[in-house]
């Protein structure tokens, strides 16, 4: 019997358990005011729950005022990839910029998320760190059920590192070598690594064409 799990980048210990937070949002005042701004929280593990309220608010959003920028703010240790995944198309598919903040921590998918906005647009608090590191899943079963596994992390990860060296600007077997290990990065080396590219510590200096989050 099989028992691969969903690949994953992996995360770091689970934050404090919130339910709001974990919906997206939608069930707390607080997060469902800061929707009103254009404003998405992630603010927990990247996985398919809250991935699904993202898209949906994106998407919302998008069709609500396809020509004003939606902000997503991440402060998450990272998760699955196939709910990150559908995180960055949906960023793709939608017209709206998507204009990334780091706060806290932007690990593994987190970071992939943060790198993923609108080129210009991708903010980082001061003391904010980033986490950068290759895929990995649970692997079990027949010898082809762990082959086929290990072809499909390695596929994950040639995809992710090919679309962060995009994103940064570096070349794919510089990705390929600082991913190797955990890799983690202030928020002035997260600028000069290019995966933001701004750092935020006053009200005002965090603006897109003139709005502001």
């Amino acid at each position: 019997m099989t028992t691969m799990t969903s690949p994953m980048l992996p995360a770091l210990p689970s934050m404090e358990d919130e339910e709001a937070p974990a919906m997206g949002g939608m069930m707390n005042p607080i997060y469902s005011r800061l929707l009103k701004d254009r404003i998405i929280w992630l603010g927990d593990e990247v996985k398919q729950e809250n991935a699904n309220v993202i898209c949906a608010q994106m998407l919302m959003l998008a069709a609500q005022d396809p020509n004003k920028d939606i902000w997503l703010y991440i402060n998450s240790p990272g998760g699955s990839i196939t709910a990150g995944m559908a995180i960055y198309d949906t960023m793709q598919l939608i017209q709206p910029d998507v204009a990334t903040v780091a706060v806290g921590m932007a690990a593994s998918m987190g970071q992939f998320l943060l790198s993923s906005g609108t080129k210009g647009k991708r903010f980082i608090t001061s003391h904010a760190r980033v986490l950068m590191h290759q895929p990995s899943g649970g692997i079990g079963g027949t010898q082809t059920d762990v082959r086929i596994s290990a072809e499909l992390i390695m596929d994950m990860k040639k995809t992710l590192s090919e679309l962060t060296a995009e994103q940064t600007g570096h070349t794919l077997e510089e990705i390929y070598r600082d991913n190797e290990y955990d890799h983690w990065f202030t928020a002035q080396q997260a600028l000069e690594y290019g995966f933001v590219d701004k750092i935020v510590t006053t009200p005002g200096t965090m603006s897109t064409d003139g709005a502001e989050a």
